[in-house]
């Protein structure tokens, strides 16, 4: 069996939702068409197609099988027209993933103009807190803010992250302000924890020796997302640690004020993290770029 015909087959069918109308487009004979798609499945060991007398869906597993293939048949196109023209259009689809206050502050408001130099490209972006693992869950590049672990991935890095202490005002006047250290013995902090039940460990900053430290605080409230974790604070649940960036609307509207601009928690890293391929697609090389200057404010607010 010819596998990239098959694949190119299938995803006619899958996009027109007919074996008839897949035929038609691809000048074929309909069993033709059914036979390498049967035989598509038959290779992978899974039903790709629910097949009824009036339309034809995609199984989940079809689903995920679709979204690679359009990836890879994307990369195939490319890889063919390696040294033509380098304007030809960039085509696919890209699987970006990214925090939320940098998606929303940054990307989302200038990802308009990216995509009207590029109408034949798609892009899934994921925001959200959880870290994804790039090689199992297909994506394409991420944005990441702390140091890596994964020493199989590529990293491009931007910079680094300012990262400030703040309240609210009315959190000011209910509990009084922060000027020193000792005066957090009174103050009550809002914790952050992805998996909720592991508590995070209070305060945290680096002394004058470069040393980490923590206080430990008072506590009423633990949130495991970024969105919550601002919340709490506005609403004058506590105090927040967080990069500057992700706050920098709050504090020019005087929402939030910041406190112990001396005991901050030193800059975090920033990186464009994607994974270890010999040719990279250039629609991904591309996106990198662009985001990598969407990117740069953030290491200098």
């Amino acid at each position: 069996m010819n596998e990239l015909n098959a694949m190119k087959t299938f995803v006619q069918v899958a996009e027109l939702k007919s074996f008839s109308a897949a035929a038609l487009a691809l000048s074929m004979p309909k069993s033709s068409v059914s036979q390498l798609v049967k035989q598509l499945e038959d290779t992978l060991g899974a039903r790709l197609l629910n097949r009824t007398t009036r339309r034809v869906t995609l199984t989940n597993e079809g689903t995920v099988f679709y979204q690679r293939c359009k990836d890879m048949l994307a990369d195939i196109d490319e890889l063919q027209t390696l040294f033509h023209n380098k304007d030809e259009a960039l085509s696919g689809r890209l699987r970006v993933d990214m925090p939320q206050p940098i998606s929303r502050r940054l990307v989302l408001p200038n990802l308009d103009s990216f995509l009207s130099a590029h109408p034949q490209l798609e892009i899934e972006l994921s925001s959200s807190d959880r870290r994804v693992n790039l090689i199992e869950e297909g994506f394409d590049c991420v944005v990441r803010v702390g140091n890596l672990e994964d020493s199989s991935l590529i990293a491009k890095k931007i910079g680094h992250c300012p990262m400030i202490n703040c309240v609210s005002p009315g959190y000011i006047k209910n509990y009084g302000n922060i000027t020193e250290l000792s005066d957090l013995a009174e103050h009550y902090i809002v914790r952050y924890s992805q998996t909720l039940g592991q508590l995070d460990p209070g305060f945290e900053y680096q002394d004058t020796q470069g040393d980490w430290q923590t206080l430990t605080m008072k506590s009423q409230l633990t949130v495991n997302n970024t969105d919550a974790y601002k919340a709490a604070c506005l609403a004058g649940l506590g105090l927040i640690q967080v990069p500057r960036h992700g706050v920098l609307d709050e504090l020019s509207r005087g929402e939030l004020i910041q406190v112990l601009p001396d005991y901050n928690l030193p800059p975090m890293p920033m990186n464009i993290v994607y994974p270890n391929r010999r040719h990279l697609p250039r629609r991904t090389r591309v996106f990198i770029d662009w985001l990598s200057e969407q990117l740069k404010p953030i290491t200098h607010s």
